[in-house]
């Protein structure tokens, strides 16, 4: 099964985990849509494993909140709602404010230069409007500043989140203004935080990251009120 992106996860891993990361993966990212049914008959044969991993990795994805067994239908992904994306976006903002004080203690040159260069391939992506890369290139960005503060517990809940950022980051960079927005904060980021101005930095960044998170879910909300309509 291709499009579960199999053939990205690590396989020395014990199987059971495995099969929990590559299906949260699918269903996270898209390649396993709202309502679809996951029948273990179907999942054991086409990933090559036996009943009793996949249904420990569909515990672990209901934990998740990712999966909900359903009356006379088994188990079914659930889709995303707005307090999905009010939470992730909750946790990984306080976060990232966290370590702001780190970030400005540990960054040199070379950081600034590596997030000048990401800028430029954002600045061709946004003039192209090219909703994909932007995204990447928005995730590349922000991780890049993280990273700079070097701590690693921290990081490694903001981690447990990426695939979530991204999913929903996808959602909010699909508007063309607040790409066209966003866009122009993230060179005003990178200036403060070449100046040292660590407390406008940190204001600057506490608005765009909230915005994004409005504009996703001002994206969700106008996507279930068309499949209304539909």
């Amino acid at each position: 099964m291709d499009r579960l992106g199999l053939d990205k996860v690590e396989l020395n891993k014990p199987i059971r985990e495995t099969t929990y990361e590559t299906l949260k993966h699918a269903i996270i990212m898209g390649k396993i849509p709202a309502g679809s049914r996951l029948i273990e008959t179907v999942y054991a044969e086409t990933l090559h494993i036996s009943r009793t991993p996949l249904r420990e990795a569909f515990r672990k994805l209901e934990l998740d909140g990712l999966v909900e067994y359903v009356e006379r239908r088994g188990v079914v992904v659930r889709a995303f709602t707005m307090e999905d994306i009010e939470e992730t976006f909750t946790i990984r903002n306080a976060l990232m404010m966290l370590i702001i004080p780190s970030i400005f203690e540990n960054v040199e040159e070379a950081h600034l230069e590596k997030l000048r260069q990401i800028l430029d391939a954002m600045d061709i992506s946004q003039h192209a409007e090219d909703a994909d890369e932007l995204a990447k290139y928005n995730r590349d960005f922000h991780r890049t500043i993280e990273q700079i503060s070097n701590k690693k517990r921290i990081l490694r809940v903001i981690d447990s989140q990426e695939e979530y950022i991204i999913r929903f980051s996808h959602i909010a960079i699909a508007s063309v203004v607040r790409r066209s927005t966003a866009h122009q904060e993230h060179h005003e980021l990178l200036n403060l935080l070449s100046q040292g101005k660590q407390d406008e930095f940190a204001s600057l960044m506490a608005h765009h990251l909230e915005q994004s998170k409005m504009t996703c879910l001002e994206a969700l909300a106008k996507q279930r009120a068309q499949q209304e309509k539909d």
